[in-house]
């Protein structure tokens, strides 16, 4: 029997080339800048002084930071709790075929096609008293509503704000997952005489922890690194009540010009978001093996 060897195409790395280029010039290269700079006392132009570790030393003691990061984390979290259970019995209750299956998709991704510098607009003008109906509704209903001058109604605010704006991808997530189940799935239930719950729990939860895993991994990030919505909104307060760690960063690079302490924290921020994804992630994987052994079982 004869061999033959398969030709090896090198000019095969060229059609990729234009993409190791873009991610060269917008992730790795400004990554190195920044470390760079992480490194560095800026004092002009043409003034460096190499300081080591100093700026993160010095981040990782200043309070304001840490009262920051304690802010971001409670709304991350309350993120996850709030929109995915609610994409979830979202998805659940869309119809799944035919004219209505579609226009409710076209509806509920209508939120998702809002800048999110207009999501901010809205939900300024919305929480108004004088001239917004949310404003005005909890005034006429005794409620002393007030996102502006309350820490806890600007909070919850935000909280309404991302909820109404991101919910539905993880409802169109967890409705592609709901439709990818084999109907054959659903005929053993039904023979089986399976409850509603015991099919969303034994046969829809499990199909969807794929699409469920990159949801919360997509909105976990999107929420730690959010800034526009509540800068819009609140401005950041009323005090620190809505900075987020975006916005702490932001103040530090662009309103002090603190180059150095800024490039150490959005290492920082980075390896922060690294690790609660690295947890979320495998904390899901861990959970979808428990429950694959508990069925075998």
């Amino acid at each position: 029997m004869s061999t033959t060897t398969k030709p090896v195409n090198q000019k095969a790395w060229f059609l990729v080339l234009p993409v190791i280029v873009c991610v060269a010039f917008s992730a790795i290269l400004p990554l190195m800048t920044v470390v760079n700079y992480s490194v560095q006392d800026i004092l002009s132009p043409d003034r460096r002084i190499f300081v080591g570790t100093e700026w993160f030393t010095a981040v990782m003691r200043d309070q304001d930071l840490h009262q920051a990061l304690w802010r971001q984390i409670q709304f991350s979290l309350a993120v996850l709790l709030v929109e995915i259970p609610l994409g979830i019995a979202l998805a659940l209750s869309m119809p799944a075929q035919g004219w209505k299956s579609s226009a409710v998709l076209v509806l509920v991704a209508l939120s998702l096609l809002i800048p999110w510098n207009v999501v901010g607009t809205i939900w300024q003008i919305f929480g108004r008293a004088d001239i917004g109906l949310l404003g005005y509704y909890l005034q006429q209903a005794g409620f002393n509503y007030s996102y502006t001058g309350n820490a806890s109604h600007a909070w919850w605010t935000v909280l309404a704000m991302d909820v109404w704006h991101w919910t539905p991808l993880v409802a169109l997530l967890a409705f592609a997952g709901l439709r990818s189940i084999p109907d054959a799935y659903y005929q053993a239930a039904s023979i089986d005489g399976a409850s509603k719950w015991a099919v969303f729990r034994y046969i829809q939860l499990p199909k969807m922890r794929g699409v469920l895993m990159i949801a919360v991994l997509l909105r976990f990030m999107d929420s730690f690194m959010i800034y526009t919505e509540p800068f819009v909104l609140t401005g950041g307060g009323p005090g620190s009540a809505t900075t987020f760690l975006s916005q702490y960063l932001t103040t530090k690079a662009v309103g002090q010009f603190d180059v150095g302490p800024a490039a150490a924290f959005s290492l920082i921020y980075f390896f922060i978001i690294l690790l609660f994804c690295f947890v979320l992630y495998n904390w899901m994987q861990r959970l979808g093996t428990s429950e694959k052994e508990q069925g075998n079982a």
